[in-house]
């Protein structure tokens, strides 16, 4: 049953369940993630209500777009695979004037800066990792390298995995590297990357723990990637610890992206300028222990922003759509959350089905990007109208800046 309720939030209460409060006026829910939601709000350690940003959509276990608030325990899947992913953005003392007409060696620069995409197989190197990482990265990873030592003693399959060669690089699917002006028509760089293999492996091989320690109980679970590992039980302790890591890990990676795609824009544009007037690194992917109505619990962003009062957050639109450098409300009903973009309203498979090269060259004429068929799964009219979602959530966070994309490198 539904209702509407102040701040134009719409309210599921769910039987034998805690209620759902959504911040979505005028943007489309699709009904496989309500029954999504449903599931997850029947859990029994759901903390007084789950949270749903506007940009929700299904995803594997827990829906896309909402905060999952916990006592006692943590689902896996709803953290995810991708830990940490979230978004790195610096204003620059450049403005549009200084750009050069021929956006396309600015692209190029950084892609040749920052390996990105994948390849696997026949003996090459994966062009998406480095061959000899540079010394930032080096220096970074000696950083992590004693947390990884610890999770590797008790977890070792996780030790031959994707980590040094990794750190500072962008990934695939929806991660993206931008060049972009914002209303003053000032420059500013901004990224969006996770923890990549290793943050991938390091969920995944927890994930399968909880089902594991829960084999008895799956088939009484409403969708087994909601499988949970209890406060105080064999893994719970090793999990918080490797999240942890990983989620360091990825604002470790993003970090060093952007120093790169700085040092890439210094190539191109000779004039001297200067980075970090503005700068923001958010999570939208993790989990932490956080203090909310009066109680310390566990607060899952599952594609969701911490937006506390006066905390800058970054909510990304689709290639060649606007995005937003935003100042939380602290709004506590949300568990101080926001959006972390625009979500998707079809899946890859669809958008691929249903678009072509020439409709992805339409939607972004405006930017210098790639114009690919491996691209159209991230065609703009995949995606949620940018503009409806942050209307949708005025009461959680504050326009401060409207960026628009002029170069936009994908993985």
């Amino acid at each position: 049953m539904a209702e509407t309720a102040s701040e134009s939030i719409e309210v599921i209460r769910v039987p034998d369940g805690r209620p759902i409060k959504m911040w979505t006026e005028g943007v489309p829910v699709e009904e496989d993630a309500r029954r999504q939601l449903i599931n997850t709000a029947r859990m029994p350690f759901i903390f007084r209500h789950l949270a749903v940003m506007p940009d929700v959509h299904l995803g594997k276990g827990s829906t896309i777009g909402s905060v999952i608030p916990t006592r006692g325990a943590i689902i896996p899947a709803a953290v995810g695979v991708d830990i940490g992913c979230g978004m790195i953005a610096t204003r620059t003392t450049l403005n549009a004037s200084d750009l050069p007409d021929d956006l396309h060696p600015l692209r190029t620069a950084i892609e040749r800066a920052i390996p990105h995409g994948r390849t696997i197989g026949r003996g090459r190197r994966d062009a998406g990792s480095w061959e000899n990482p540079p010394d930032l990265v080096n220096a970074l990873w000696a950083e992590l390298l004693p947390g990884f030592r610890r999770i590797v003693d008790k977890y070792p399959k996780l030790r031959e995995t994707n980590n040094h060669k990794h750190l500072g690089t962008l990934g695939t699917g929806n991660h993206f590297i931008e060049v972009c002006l914002d209303e003053a028509d000032r420059v500013w760089l901004m990224l969006h990357s996770g923890s990549r293999g290793v943050g991938n492996a390091i969920g995944s091989t927890f994930i399968e723990l909880a089902q594991a320690d829960m084999r008895q109980h799956l088939a009484n679970l409403p969708d087994r990637d909601l499988a949970y590992i209890e406060e105080g039980s064999a893994h719970f302790s090793d999990y918080l610890e490797a999240v942890g890591w990983a989620q360091d890990y990825a604002r470790k990676n993003r970090a060093a992206m952007m120093v790169a795609l700085i040092a890439a824009v210094r190539k191109v544009i000779p004039k001297p300028f200067a980075v970090d007037v503005e700068a923001v690194n958010c999570h939208h992917n993790y989990v932490q222990k956080e203090r909310h109505f009066g109680e310390a619990i566990y607060v899952t962003r599952k594609g969701a922003v911490s937006a506390r009062k006066d905390e800058l957050g970054i909510i990304p639109g689709s290639m060649g759509a606007r995005s937003y450098i935003v100042r939380g409300l602290g709004n506590e009903e949300s568990f101080c959350s926001c959006s972390h973009g625009a979500g998707r309203t079809m899946s890859r498979n669809e958008a691929r089905r249903r678009f072509t090269v020439a409709d992805q060259e339409r939607a972004t004429a405006h930017v210098e990007c790639r114009k690919d068929k491996e691209v159209i799964d991230e065609i703009p009219m995949a995606y949620k109208d940018i503009d409806a979602v942050m209307h949708a959530q005025r009461s959680l966070v504050e326009i401060v800046h409207t960026l628009r994309q002029v170069v936009c490198v994908k993985g």
